[in-house]
Protein backbone atom coordinates (compact mmCIF):
# COMPACT_ATOMS: atom_id res chain seq x y z
CA UNK A 1 0.00 0.00 0.00
CA UNK A 2 1.29 3.41 -1.14
CA UNK A 3 2.14 5.89 2.16
CA UNK A 4 -0.67 8.51 2.65
CA UNK A 5 0.02 11.84 3.50
CA UNK A 6 -2.17 14.04 6.11
CA UNK A 7 -2.64 16.42 2.70
CA UNK A 8 -4.94 15.93 -0.55
CA UNK A 9 -5.36 17.36 -3.61
CA UNK A 10 -8.86 18.56 -4.27
CA UNK A 11 -8.56 19.40 -7.91
CA UNK A 12 -10.34 17.40 -10.73
CA UNK A 13 -6.81 15.43 -11.36
CA UNK A 14 -8.05 12.20 -9.84
CA UNK A 15 -6.00 9.34 -9.33
CA UNK A 16 -7.69 5.73 -9.66
CA UNK A 17 -8.90 4.19 -6.09
CA UNK A 18 -6.47 0.62 -5.96
CA UNK A 19 -4.57 1.43 -3.02
CA UNK A 20 -8.65 2.06 -1.71
CA UNK A 21 -10.13 -1.21 -2.97
CA UNK A 22 -7.23 -3.10 -1.47
CA UNK A 23 -8.11 -1.31 1.66
CA UNK A 24 -11.55 -0.90 1.84
CA UNK A 25 -12.47 -4.00 -0.37
CA UNK A 26 -13.95 -6.81 1.80
CA UNK A 27 -16.05 -3.89 4.24
CA UNK A 28 -17.17 -1.90 1.29
CA UNK A 29 -15.81 -2.27 -2.04
CA UNK A 30 -16.70 -5.65 -3.18
CA UNK A 31 -19.81 -4.30 -5.81
CA UNK A 32 -18.40 -1.34 -6.17
CA UNK A 33 -17.61 -0.75 -10.43
CA UNK A 34 -14.90 2.09 -10.69
CA UNK A 35 -14.49 4.13 -13.70
CA UNK A 36 -11.55 6.29 -14.67
CA UNK A 37 -11.60 9.40 -14.92
CA UNK A 38 -12.51 10.69 -18.60
CA UNK A 39 -14.10 7.92 -19.52
CA UNK A 40 -17.56 8.34 -18.46
CA UNK A 41 -20.32 9.83 -20.79
CA UNK A 42 -22.11 12.50 -19.72
CA UNK A 43 -25.31 11.60 -17.27
CA UNK A 44 -23.47 7.73 -17.28
CA UNK A 45 -21.22 6.08 -14.77
CA UNK A 46 -20.30 7.90 -11.04
CA UNK A 47 -20.50 11.73 -11.13
CA UNK A 48 -19.55 12.10 -7.09
CA UNK A 49 -15.71 10.65 -7.73
CA UNK A 50 -13.96 13.73 -5.58
CA UNK A 51 -16.16 13.77 -2.57
CA UNK A 52 -15.85 9.60 -2.91
CA UNK A 53 -12.12 10.26 -2.76
CA UNK A 54 -12.18 12.29 0.02
CA UNK A 55 -14.72 9.97 1.70
CA UNK A 56 -12.49 6.80 1.00
CA UNK A 57 -8.78 8.88 2.36
CA UNK A 58 -10.91 10.39 5.35
CA UNK A 59 -11.45 6.25 6.20
CA UNK A 60 -8.04 6.10 6.03
CA UNK A 61 -6.72 8.88 7.91
CA UNK A 62 -8.92 7.15 10.81
CA UNK A 63 -7.16 4.24 10.65
CA UNK A 64 -4.07 5.67 11.40
CA UNK A 65 -5.12 6.92 14.96
CA UNK A 66 -2.68 9.27 16.56
CA UNK A 67 0.01 8.14 14.26
CA UNK A 68 3.19 5.86 14.16
CA UNK A 69 4.73 7.16 17.23
CA UNK A 70 1.90 7.07 19.21
CA UNK A 71 0.49 3.93 18.36
CA UNK A 72 4.52 2.48 18.65
CA UNK A 73 4.47 3.79 21.90
CA UNK A 74 1.29 2.44 22.93
CA UNK A 75 2.42 -0.91 21.68
CA UNK A 76 5.53 -1.11 23.63
CA UNK A 77 3.42 -0.79 27.06
CA UNK A 78 1.98 -4.18 25.80
CA UNK A 79 -1.24 -2.84 24.82
CA UNK A 80 -3.34 -3.23 21.82
CA UNK A 81 -5.06 -0.53 19.63
CA UNK A 82 -8.67 -0.03 19.76
CA UNK A 83 -8.55 -1.47 16.71
CA UNK A 84 -6.83 -4.31 16.92
CA UNK A 85 -8.55 -5.03 19.73
CA UNK A 86 -11.83 -4.85 17.83
CA UNK A 87 -10.44 -7.10 15.48
CA UNK A 88 -9.37 -9.70 18.12
CA UNK A 89 -12.83 -9.70 19.55
CA UNK A 90 -14.71 -9.86 16.97
CA UNK A 91 -15.66 -12.51 14.64
CA UNK A 92 -13.45 -11.94 11.30
CA UNK A 93 -14.74 -9.40 9.05
CA UNK A 94 -17.65 -8.84 11.33
CA UNK A 95 -17.21 -5.13 12.30
CA UNK A 96 -19.62 -2.52 10.16
CA UNK A 97 -17.84 1.03 11.86
CA UNK A 98 -19.79 4.07 12.16
CA UNK A 99 -18.63 7.66 12.71
CA UNK A 100 -15.37 7.07 11.07
CA UNK A 101 -15.76 10.61 9.69
CA UNK A 102 -15.83 11.71 12.81
CA UNK A 103 -12.81 13.82 14.32
CA UNK A 104 -10.99 17.58 14.58
CA UNK A 105 -10.37 18.52 10.59
CA UNK A 106 -7.74 21.73 9.43
CA UNK A 107 -9.67 23.61 6.71
CA UNK A 108 -7.90 25.90 4.23
CA UNK A 109 -9.14 28.22 1.75
CA UNK A 110 -12.80 25.75 2.10
CA UNK A 111 -10.53 22.58 1.35
CA UNK A 112 -10.18 20.20 3.51
CA UNK A 113 -6.15 19.73 4.98
CA UNK A 114 -5.91 16.84 7.85
CA UNK A 115 -7.93 14.94 10.43
CA UNK A 116 -7.08 14.01 13.71
CA UNK A 117 -9.89 11.16 14.22
CA UNK A 118 -12.41 11.30 17.50
CA UNK A 119 -10.75 9.73 20.21
CA UNK A 120 -13.55 6.79 20.23
CA UNK A 121 -13.94 3.52 17.85
CA UNK A 122 -17.36 2.08 17.59
CA UNK A 123 -20.12 0.06 15.49
CA UNK A 124 -21.27 -3.13 14.84
CA UNK A 125 -19.96 -6.71 15.02
CA UNK A 126 -20.70 -10.18 15.67
CA UNK A 127 -19.25 -13.10 18.20
CA UNK A 128 -20.25 -16.35 17.23
CA UNK A 129 -22.16 -15.28 14.42
CA UNK A 130 -24.37 -12.77 17.06
CA UNK A 131 -24.49 -9.13 16.67
CA UNK A 132 -23.43 -6.83 19.32
CA UNK A 133 -22.56 -3.57 19.36
CA UNK A 134 -19.10 -2.26 20.52
CA UNK A 135 -16.99 0.14 20.55
CA UNK A 136 -13.75 1.92 22.81
CA UNK A 137 -11.66 4.35 23.26
CA UNK A 138 -8.45 5.33 21.43
CA UNK A 139 -6.01 5.89 23.87
CA UNK A 140 -3.16 7.12 21.48
CA UNK A 141 -5.51 10.25 20.46
CA UNK A 142 -5.49 12.39 23.84
CA UNK A 143 -5.18 9.80 25.87
CA UNK A 144 -8.76 8.56 24.85
CA UNK A 145 -10.42 11.79 26.61
CA UNK A 146 -13.80 13.13 25.96
CA UNK A 147 -13.97 14.87 22.28
CA UNK A 148 -16.29 17.61 22.46
CA UNK A 149 -18.08 16.02 19.42
CA UNK A 150 -21.95 17.42 18.48
CA UNK A 151 -22.94 13.77 19.61
CA UNK A 152 -21.35 11.52 22.01
CA UNK A 153 -20.11 8.42 19.65
CA UNK A 154 -19.59 6.10 23.07
CA UNK A 155 -19.50 6.41 26.47
CA UNK A 156 -22.39 7.45 28.89
CA UNK A 157 -25.33 8.68 26.82
CA UNK A 158 -23.50 7.82 23.25
CA UNK A 159 -24.36 6.84 20.28
CA UNK A 160 -23.00 2.98 20.83
CA UNK A 161 -25.73 2.60 23.74
CA UNK A 162 -28.75 3.65 21.69
CA UNK A 163 -27.85 1.09 18.82
CA UNK A 164 -27.55 -1.51 21.82
CA UNK A 165 -30.57 -0.37 23.22
CA UNK A 166 -32.46 0.01 20.00
CA UNK A 167 -31.65 -2.76 18.37
CA UNK A 168 -31.69 -5.27 21.20
CA UNK A 169 -28.29 -6.47 21.29
CA UNK A 170 -25.44 -7.22 23.36
CA UNK A 171 -23.14 -3.84 24.61
CA UNK A 172 -19.11 -4.42 25.02
CA UNK A 173 -17.63 -1.33 26.35
CA UNK A 174 -13.56 -1.50 25.36
CA UNK A 175 -12.21 1.22 27.97
CA UNK A 176 -9.30 2.76 27.88
CA UNK A 177 -9.69 6.48 28.94
CA UNK A 178 -8.97 9.14 31.10
CA UNK A 179 -12.83 10.75 31.24
CA UNK A 180 -12.56 14.11 31.68
CA UNK A 181 -10.03 16.27 30.62
CA UNK A 182 -9.44 19.78 32.73
CA UNK A 183 -7.98 21.05 29.22
CA UNK A 184 -10.95 21.22 28.14
CA UNK A 185 -11.89 24.45 30.09
CA UNK A 186 -9.47 26.22 28.25
CA UNK A 187 -11.42 25.50 24.76
CA UNK A 188 -14.47 25.93 25.93
CA UNK A 189 -13.70 28.86 28.31
CA UNK A 190 -16.30 27.36 30.89
CA UNK A 191 -16.58 24.81 33.17
CA UNK A 192 -19.10 22.09 33.28
CA UNK A 193 -20.80 20.51 35.97
CA UNK A 194 -20.25 16.41 36.31
CA UNK A 195 -21.67 13.75 34.16
CA UNK A 196 -23.20 16.18 31.38
CA UNK A 197 -24.02 13.23 29.61
CA UNK A 198 -24.91 11.30 32.43
CA UNK A 199 -25.18 7.30 33.52
CA UNK A 200 -29.23 7.06 32.77
CA UNK A 201 -28.79 5.41 29.84
CA UNK A 202 -26.09 2.71 30.95
CA UNK A 203 -28.22 1.87 33.82
CA UNK A 204 -31.27 1.08 31.58
CA UNK A 205 -28.70 -1.43 29.38
CA UNK A 206 -28.43 -3.17 32.47
CA UNK A 207 -32.48 -4.20 32.76
CA UNK A 208 -32.85 -5.25 29.44
CA UNK A 209 -29.16 -6.71 27.34
CA UNK A 210 -26.18 -8.23 28.63
CA UNK A 211 -23.70 -5.15 29.07
CA UNK A 212 -19.61 -6.01 29.36
CA UNK A 213 -16.82 -4.12 29.62
CA UNK A 214 -13.27 -4.64 29.52
CA UNK A 215 -10.62 -2.31 31.22
CA UNK A 216 -7.86 -2.40 28.65
CA UNK A 217 -5.67 0.49 30.34
CA UNK A 218 -5.31 3.03 33.28
CA UNK A 219 -8.75 4.12 33.52
CA UNK A 220 -10.48 6.86 35.52
CA UNK A 221 -13.54 9.23 36.69
CA UNK A 222 -16.88 8.36 33.97
CA UNK A 223 -15.10 5.54 32.41
CA UNK A 224 -14.51 3.26 35.40
CA UNK A 225 -17.94 3.79 36.41
CA UNK A 226 -19.14 2.53 33.29
CA UNK A 227 -16.67 -0.67 33.58
CA UNK A 228 -18.61 -1.16 37.01
CA UNK A 229 -21.59 -0.76 35.72
CA UNK A 230 -21.70 -4.26 33.60
CA UNK A 231 -23.36 -7.55 33.91
CA UNK A 232 -19.31 -9.17 33.53
CA UNK A 233 -15.74 -7.04 33.34
CA UNK A 234 -12.35 -7.91 32.67
CA UNK A 235 -9.29 -6.67 33.17
CA UNK A 236 -5.87 -7.22 32.39
CA UNK A 237 -2.94 -8.12 35.10
CA UNK A 238 0.24 -5.45 34.44
CA UNK A 239 -1.32 -3.35 32.07
CA UNK A 240 -4.66 -2.36 33.22
CA UNK A 241 -5.81 -0.30 36.35
CA UNK A 242 -9.11 1.46 38.08
CA UNK A 243 -9.21 3.90 40.03
CA UNK A 244 -11.48 7.23 40.94
CA UNK A 245 -8.55 9.23 40.46
CA UNK A 246 -4.78 8.37 39.13
CA UNK A 247 -2.09 8.52 40.90
CA UNK A 248 -1.31 12.93 40.15
CA UNK A 249 -4.56 13.79 42.03
CA UNK A 250 -3.75 11.49 44.75
CA UNK A 251 -0.77 12.59 45.56
CA UNK A 252 -2.06 16.25 45.29
CA UNK A 253 -5.13 15.65 47.38
CA UNK A 254 -4.01 13.14 49.90
CA UNK A 255 -0.03 14.30 49.74
CA UNK A 256 0.28 10.19 49.26
CA UNK A 257 2.29 9.15 46.21
CA UNK A 258 1.59 6.03 44.74
CA UNK A 259 1.90 3.70 41.25
CA UNK A 260 -0.93 3.02 39.01
CA UNK A 261 -0.39 -0.87 39.68
CA UNK A 262 -0.68 0.16 43.99
CA UNK A 263 -3.75 2.18 43.65
CA UNK A 264 -6.10 0.33 40.71
CA UNK A 265 -4.00 -3.03 39.57
CA UNK A 266 -5.81 -6.07 39.76
CA UNK A 267 -4.75 -6.67 43.08
CA UNK A 268 -6.92 -3.95 44.10
CA UNK A 269 -9.67 -3.85 41.07
CA UNK A 270 -10.32 -7.37 41.34
CA UNK A 271 -9.48 -9.87 44.38
CA UNK A 272 -9.58 -6.87 46.98
CA UNK A 273 -12.52 -4.85 45.99
CA UNK A 274 -14.25 -6.89 43.20
CA UNK A 275 -14.69 -3.43 41.54
CA UNK A 276 -14.10 -5.43 38.10
CA UNK A 277 -15.29 -9.49 38.27
CA UNK A 278 -12.24 -11.31 36.43
CA UNK A 279 -8.27 -10.17 35.51
CA UNK A 280 -6.85 -11.62 32.37
CA UNK A 281 -3.18 -12.25 31.84
CA UNK A 282 -3.44 -10.83 28.10
CA UNK A 283 -5.92 -8.58 26.36
CA UNK A 284 -6.44 -11.77 24.11
CA UNK A 285 -7.16 -14.08 27.14
CA UNK A 286 -9.63 -11.05 28.05
CA UNK A 287 -11.71 -11.16 24.97
CA UNK A 288 -11.80 -14.67 24.96
CA UNK A 289 -13.56 -14.30 28.52
CA UNK A 290 -15.80 -11.94 27.38
CA UNK A 291 -16.68 -14.18 24.05
CA UNK A 292 -17.31 -17.26 26.64
CA UNK A 293 -19.67 -15.15 28.77
CA UNK A 294 -21.50 -14.07 26.21
CA UNK A 295 -22.23 -17.84 24.84
CA UNK A 296 -24.17 -18.54 28.05
CA UNK A 297 -26.28 -15.21 27.51
CA UNK A 298 -29.34 -14.10 25.41
CA UNK A 299 -29.09 -11.10 23.23
CA UNK A 300 -31.70 -9.24 25.18
CA UNK A 301 -34.01 -10.20 28.08
CA UNK A 302 -36.83 -11.24 25.64
CA UNK A 303 -34.94 -14.33 24.42
CA UNK A 304 -34.45 -17.80 25.78
CA UNK A 305 -30.79 -17.71 27.27
CA UNK A 306 -28.77 -20.13 24.14
CA UNK A 307 -29.36 -24.44 24.71
CA UNK A 308 -26.27 -25.40 22.78
CA UNK A 309 -25.72 -29.57 21.78
CA UNK A 310 -23.21 -30.82 23.97
CA UNK A 311 -21.74 -34.03 23.98
CA UNK A 312 -22.28 -35.66 27.62
CA UNK A 313 -25.04 -37.49 28.38
CA UNK A 314 -27.64 -36.10 31.04
CA UNK A 315 -27.75 -39.75 32.79
CA UNK A 316 -23.32 -39.63 33.29
CA UNK A 317 -22.86 -40.96 36.74
CA UNK A 318 -19.93 -40.26 38.58
CA UNK A 319 -18.16 -43.04 40.89
CA UNK A 320 -16.10 -40.34 42.47
CA UNK A 321 -19.27 -38.41 44.09
CA UNK A 322 -19.65 -41.21 46.69
CA UNK A 323 -16.44 -40.71 48.61
CA UNK A 324 -15.54 -36.88 47.77
CA UNK A 325 -17.57 -35.88 51.14
CA UNK A 326 -15.43 -36.41 54.13
CA UNK A 327 -17.02 -38.32 56.94
CA UNK A 328 -15.48 -35.96 59.47
CA UNK A 329 -17.47 -32.91 59.33
CA UNK A 330 -14.96 -30.84 60.02
CA UNK A 331 -12.68 -31.83 56.93
CA UNK A 332 -12.81 -30.02 54.04
CA UNK A 333 -12.94 -30.46 50.16
CA UNK A 334 -12.89 -29.34 47.03
CA UNK A 335 -16.02 -28.36 45.85
CA UNK A 336 -15.32 -27.21 42.15
CA UNK A 337 -14.55 -30.75 42.08
CA UNK A 338 -18.01 -31.70 42.58
CA UNK A 339 -19.13 -28.71 39.91
CA UNK A 340 -16.63 -30.54 37.74
CA UNK A 341 -18.42 -33.78 37.87
CA UNK A 342 -21.98 -32.43 38.23
CA UNK A 343 -22.70 -30.16 35.14
CA UNK A 344 -21.50 -30.78 31.74
CA UNK A 345 -18.08 -31.32 31.06
CA UNK A 346 -15.54 -28.34 30.39
CA UNK A 347 -18.83 -26.17 30.70
CA UNK A 348 -18.11 -24.37 34.24
CA UNK A 349 -17.13 -20.20 33.99
CA UNK A 350 -16.10 -18.78 37.17
CA UNK A 351 -16.75 -15.53 37.65
CA UNK A 352 -14.66 -13.16 40.22
CA UNK A 353 -12.80 -16.16 41.33
CA UNK A 354 -10.89 -13.67 43.59
CA UNK A 355 -13.04 -12.15 45.32
CA UNK A 356 -14.91 -13.37 47.65
CA UNK A 357 -13.20 -16.78 47.57
CA UNK A 358 -15.61 -18.02 50.34
CA UNK A 359 -18.70 -18.29 47.73
CA UNK A 360 -18.16 -19.64 44.24
CA UNK A 361 -19.91 -18.32 41.35
CA UNK A 362 -20.40 -18.68 37.62
CA UNK A 363 -21.92 -20.27 34.77
CA UNK A 364 -22.42 -23.70 33.32
CA UNK A 365 -24.40 -25.93 31.62
CA UNK A 366 -26.87 -29.33 32.10
CA UNK A 367 -27.92 -30.89 28.98
CA UNK A 368 -26.94 -27.92 26.73
CA UNK A 369 -28.70 -25.20 28.97
CA UNK A 370 -27.32 -22.40 30.76
CA UNK A 371 -27.47 -22.24 34.62
CA UNK A 372 -25.59 -19.99 37.36
CA UNK A 373 -24.10 -22.34 39.87
CA UNK A 374 -23.98 -20.78 43.65
CA UNK A 375 -21.88 -22.98 45.93
CA UNK A 376 -20.02 -22.70 49.17
CA UNK A 377 -15.99 -23.02 49.36
CA UNK A 378 -15.44 -25.18 52.38
CA UNK A 379 -11.47 -24.47 52.00
CA UNK A 380 -12.74 -20.78 52.85
CA UNK A 381 -13.71 -20.13 56.21
CA UNK A 382 -15.27 -23.39 56.41
CA UNK A 383 -18.02 -22.22 53.63
CA UNK A 384 -19.30 -19.42 56.09
CA UNK A 385 -20.03 -16.38 54.13
CA UNK A 386 -18.87 -12.91 55.25
CA UNK A 387 -19.65 -9.19 53.42
CA UNK A 388 -17.42 -9.65 50.17
CA UNK A 389 -19.11 -13.75 49.56
CA UNK A 390 -22.62 -11.99 49.99
CA UNK A 391 -22.15 -8.84 47.63
CA UNK A 392 -20.83 -11.49 44.63
CA UNK A 393 -23.83 -13.40 45.55
CA UNK A 394 -26.21 -10.87 45.51
CA UNK A 395 -24.78 -9.75 41.98
CA UNK A 396 -24.64 -12.92 40.75
CA UNK A 397 -28.20 -13.73 41.63
CA UNK A 398 -29.83 -10.73 39.97
CA UNK A 399 -28.01 -11.03 36.72
CA UNK A 400 -29.18 -14.44 36.18
CA UNK A 401 -32.36 -13.41 37.43
CA UNK A 402 -32.39 -10.91 35.11
CA UNK A 403 -31.92 -12.85 31.88
CA UNK A 404 -33.76 -16.07 33.15
CA UNK A 405 -30.55 -18.18 34.08
CA UNK A 406 -31.68 -21.19 36.59
CA UNK A 407 -29.81 -21.54 39.70
CA UNK A 408 -28.25 -24.30 41.16
CA UNK A 409 -26.45 -24.17 44.61
CA UNK A 410 -24.51 -26.54 46.21
CA UNK A 411 -24.91 -25.59 49.90
CA UNK A 412 -22.16 -26.46 52.49
CA UNK A 413 -22.63 -23.35 54.47
CA UNK A 414 -22.31 -23.22 58.44
CA UNK A 415 -23.64 -19.88 59.13
CA UNK A 416 -22.61 -16.67 58.62
CA UNK A 417 -19.08 -15.74 59.27
CA UNK A 418 -18.80 -14.60 62.65
CA UNK A 419 -16.79 -12.56 64.87
CA UNK A 420 -15.27 -8.78 65.26
CA UNK A 421 -13.96 -8.56 61.38
CA UNK A 422 -17.15 -10.29 60.00
CA UNK A 423 -19.10 -8.02 62.47
CA UNK A 424 -17.23 -4.89 61.45
CA UNK A 425 -17.30 -5.29 57.84
CA UNK A 426 -21.41 -5.49 57.44
CA UNK A 427 -21.48 -9.23 57.01
CA UNK A 428 -25.19 -9.11 58.43
CA UNK A 429 -26.00 -6.46 56.32
CA UNK A 430 -25.07 -7.42 52.92
CA UNK A 431 -26.00 -10.69 54.11
CA UNK A 432 -29.62 -9.47 54.22
CA UNK A 433 -28.92 -7.50 50.91
CA UNK A 434 -28.02 -10.80 49.25
CA UNK A 435 -31.11 -12.60 51.14
CA UNK A 436 -33.57 -9.45 49.18
CA UNK A 437 -32.11 -10.65 46.04
CA UNK A 438 -32.35 -14.33 46.22
CA UNK A 439 -36.33 -14.08 47.64
CA UNK A 440 -36.92 -11.52 44.56
CA UNK A 441 -35.35 -13.61 42.00
CA UNK A 442 -38.20 -15.62 39.63
CA UNK A 443 -36.10 -18.05 37.78
CA UNK A 444 -36.48 -21.64 38.62
CA UNK A 445 -33.93 -22.75 41.15
CA UNK A 446 -32.69 -26.52 42.43
CA UNK A 447 -30.86 -26.56 45.89
CA UNK A 448 -28.11 -29.99 46.68
CA UNK A 449 -27.60 -30.06 50.15
CA UNK A 450 -23.65 -31.07 50.14
CA UNK A 451 -23.08 -30.78 53.68
CA UNK A 452 -23.62 -28.60 56.27
CA UNK A 453 -26.93 -26.07 55.90
CA UNK A 454 -27.13 -23.62 58.94
CA UNK A 455 -28.55 -20.47 59.96
CA UNK A 456 -29.41 -17.46 57.70
CA UNK A 457 -26.73 -17.89 54.96
CA UNK A 458 -28.53 -21.84 54.82
CA UNK A 459 -31.57 -19.69 53.86
CA UNK A 460 -29.99 -18.00 50.76
CA UNK A 461 -30.18 -21.42 49.36
CA UNK A 462 -33.70 -21.87 48.70
CA UNK A 463 -36.86 -19.85 48.75
CA UNK A 464 -40.85 -20.52 49.48
CA UNK A 465 -42.34 -18.53 47.82
CA UNK A 466 -41.76 -20.33 44.29
CA UNK A 467 -41.09 -24.07 43.78
CA UNK A 468 -37.47 -25.09 44.87
CA UNK A 469 -36.51 -28.41 44.75
CA UNK A 470 -34.53 -29.43 47.26
CA UNK A 471 -31.97 -32.63 47.55
CA UNK A 472 -29.65 -33.65 49.85
CA UNK A 473 -27.12 -36.04 49.97
CA UNK A 474 -26.38 -38.37 52.76
CA UNK A 475 -24.14 -36.71 54.34
CA UNK A 476 -26.19 -33.54 54.55
CA UNK A 477 -27.39 -31.90 57.94
CA UNK A 478 -29.37 -29.05 58.60
CA UNK A 479 -30.48 -26.68 61.32
CA UNK A 480 -31.18 -23.29 62.72
CA UNK A 481 -28.07 -22.76 64.34
CA UNK A 482 -24.98 -25.62 64.60
CA UNK A 483 -25.14 -28.44 67.38
CA UNK A 484 -22.38 -27.28 69.02
CA UNK A 485 -22.27 -23.54 69.55
CA UNK A 486 -26.26 -24.06 69.96
CA UNK A 487 -26.14 -26.07 72.45
CA UNK A 488 -23.14 -24.23 74.42
CA UNK A 489 -26.11 -20.98 74.31
CA UNK A 490 -29.61 -22.50 74.80
CA UNK A 491 -28.55 -25.53 77.97
CA UNK A 492 -26.00 -22.84 79.15
CA UNK A 493 -27.25 -22.61 82.89
CA UNK A 494 -28.17 -26.73 83.04
CA UNK A 495 -24.50 -27.07 81.93
CA UNK A 496 -22.77 -24.87 84.32
CA UNK A 497 -25.25 -26.28 87.50
CA UNK A 498 -23.81 -29.79 86.56
CA UNK A 499 -20.88 -31.38 88.37
CA UNK A 500 -18.92 -32.68 85.08
CA UNK A 501 -19.87 -29.74 82.82
CA UNK A 502 -18.37 -30.77 79.47
CA UNK A 503 -19.77 -34.34 80.40
CA UNK A 504 -23.06 -32.83 80.22
CA UNK A 505 -22.42 -30.53 76.94
CA UNK A 506 -21.07 -33.72 75.46
CA UNK A 507 -24.22 -35.81 76.24
CA UNK A 508 -27.15 -33.15 75.44
CA UNK A 509 -24.55 -32.61 72.12
CA UNK A 510 -25.07 -36.50 71.85
CA UNK A 511 -28.49 -36.71 72.00
CA UNK A 512 -29.62 -33.69 69.76
CA UNK A 513 -27.07 -35.27 66.88
CA UNK A 514 -29.33 -39.14 66.97
CA UNK A 515 -31.90 -36.53 65.50
CA UNK A 516 -29.96 -35.25 62.83
CA UNK A 517 -30.61 -37.73 60.31
CA UNK A 518 -31.63 -36.11 57.00
CA UNK A 519 -33.69 -39.41 56.44
CA UNK A 520 -35.90 -38.21 59.15
CA UNK A 521 -36.66 -34.92 57.75
CA UNK A 522 -37.78 -36.60 54.70
CA UNK A 523 -39.91 -38.24 56.51
CA UNK A 524 -41.72 -34.81 56.93
CA UNK A 525 -41.39 -33.87 53.52
CA UNK A 526 -39.25 -31.26 55.20
CA UNK A 527 -36.44 -31.35 52.18
CA UNK A 528 -37.99 -33.10 49.30
CA UNK A 529 -35.36 -35.18 48.37
CA UNK A 530 -32.15 -37.60 50.14
CA UNK A 531 -30.48 -39.14 46.69
CA UNK A 532 -27.50 -41.04 46.17
CA UNK A 533 -24.73 -38.75 45.15
CA UNK A 534 -24.22 -40.57 41.79
CA UNK A 535 -27.60 -39.27 40.84
CA UNK A 536 -27.25 -35.64 41.25
CA UNK A 537 -26.33 -35.20 37.81
CA UNK A 538 -29.56 -36.67 35.88
CA UNK A 539 -31.86 -35.06 38.61
CA UNK A 540 -30.69 -31.61 37.80
CA UNK A 541 -30.58 -32.28 34.07
CA UNK A 542 -34.21 -34.03 34.54
CA UNK A 543 -35.42 -30.55 36.00
CA UNK A 544 -33.51 -28.16 33.93
CA UNK A 545 -35.04 -29.31 31.02
CA UNK A 546 -38.26 -29.38 32.41
CA UNK A 547 -38.21 -25.73 33.52
CA UNK A 548 -38.02 -24.50 30.06
CA UNK A 549 -41.67 -24.22 29.73
CA UNK A 550 -42.12 -21.93 32.54
CA UNK A 551 -38.91 -20.05 31.44
CA UNK A 552 -40.34 -19.41 28.47
CA UNK A 553 -43.43 -17.56 29.53
CA UNK A 554 -41.36 -15.31 31.98
CA UNK A 555 -39.32 -13.48 29.22
CA UNK A 556 -39.09 -9.87 29.58
CA UNK A 557 -37.79 -7.22 31.86
CA UNK A 558 -38.09 -7.96 35.75
CA UNK A 559 -39.56 -5.47 37.70
CA UNK A 560 -37.74 -3.13 40.47
CA UNK A 561 -38.02 -3.93 43.71
CA UNK A 562 -37.81 -1.84 47.08
CA UNK A 563 -34.66 -0.31 48.94
CA UNK A 564 -32.29 -2.95 49.25
CA UNK A 565 -30.41 -3.45 52.65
Amino acid sequence: MRPLRTKINNGNNMSDFSFLRRLFGLSFGKNIRWLPVGSRKEGIGMSWDPELKEIYLRRQLSTELGGPERVKRHHQQGKLTVRERIETLLDKDSFLEIGQLTGDAVWKDGKFISITPAPYVMGLGKINDRNVAVGGEDFTVRGGSSAGLARRKGGQGGFVEDMAKEYRIPLINLIDGVGANVASAIKSKFKRLPAKDGYERCLELLGIVPVVSAVVGSVAGGPAGRAILSHFSVMVRGTSQLFAAGPPVVERALSKKVNKEELGGARIACDMAGAIDNAADSEADAFDLIRRFLSYMPQNVWEMPPWLKIDDPPDRSEEELLSIVPRNRMKPYNMKRIIELVFDKDSFFEIQPTFGPGMIVGLARLSGYPVGVIANNPNYNAGAPDARDSVKMGHFTAMCDQFHIPLCHLVDVPGFMIGVEAESMGTLRFGMSAMCRVMQATVPRFTVIVRKCYGMAGALNYVNNTLCYRMAWPSAEFGSIPIEGGVAAAFRREIEASEDPDKRRREIETEIHSFESPLRTAEKFGVEDIIDPRETRPRLCRLIEAAQNYLKTELGPKPRYGTLP
